[in-house]
């Protein structure tokens, strides 16, 4: 095992709002505990315990030293744009836009768990967000019939998922397109259920599975 391995294997449960966000933020740095704290000036052990403390309350020159080592800002470590859209932020003076390749593309599908999904409808085009897996490579997906989504079997499809950075103008977003169908097959059921990691946030039974075959896969980043 390899030191940050290691380092991430004895690390605590993040608790409280502002724990799960610090702890976001270093893991998608790919910042160990001990690599943060230095950069913040701080002890480790109480990086760990503002990640693991619910009613931890760290002052402002903390925030701003954390927010500066995890290249993020204060406001959205304490959660002041949760109820914002994303990209409100200005464009940066260099920005850099650049296509993914298809490994790319699949690689950043493989570690998200929500994203949009393009459904035809006798009304027109709907987008809805859906709690996703990638399974085989196919996108895979729960819903209950007679919901939108569950309107996208035997259609083409469109699903998209992507990250923006407010803190540096920077992002990416991928694109999957496809034919989307209704899994009946209980083996295929059983297996999906097995291997998704993804559950519905919306919660209730959801029993139907759906899975988009993508035929088309491209993405874009920028950076700054």
């Amino acid at each position: 095992m390899t030191e940050r391995a290691s380092s991430h294997a004895v690390e605590g449960r993040p608790a409280g709002d502002l724990g799960r966000r610090i702890t976001q933020r270093r893991t998608e740095l790919g910042l160990t505990r001990q690599e943060t704290a230095t950069q913040a000036g701080m002890a480790p052990a109480y990086l760990q315990y503002l990640e693991e403390r619910p009613t931890a309350d760290p002052g402002a020159g903390t925030l701003l030293r954390l927010a500066g080592a995890l290249k993020t800002t204060v406001w959205h470590l304490t959660g002041g744009d949760t109820e914002l859209p994303p990209g409100l932020g200005r464009a940066s003076r260099t920005p850099r836009f650049t296509e993914l390749t298809e490994a790319e593309c699949r690689s950043l599908l493989s570690t998200h768990g929500v994203g949009r999904l393009a459904v035809p409808t006798d009304s027109g085009p709907v987008v809805l967000p859906v709690n996703y897996s990638v399974v085989d490579g196919a996108i895979v997906f729960r819903t209950d019939l007679g919901t939108t989504p569950a309107e996208a079997a035997g259609h083409q499809v469109a699903f998209e998922v992507d990250r923006i950075d407010e803190s540096f103008s920077e992002g990416w977003s991928v694109l999957v397109r496809g034919p989307a169908r209704a899994v009946t097959d209980p083996d295929e059921v059983a297996r999906l259920a097995e291997q998704a990691y993804s559950t519905p946030w919306a919660g209730g039974r959801r029993e139907l599975w759906l899975r988009v075959e993508p035929v088309a896969v491209t993405g874009r980043r920028i950076t700054v």
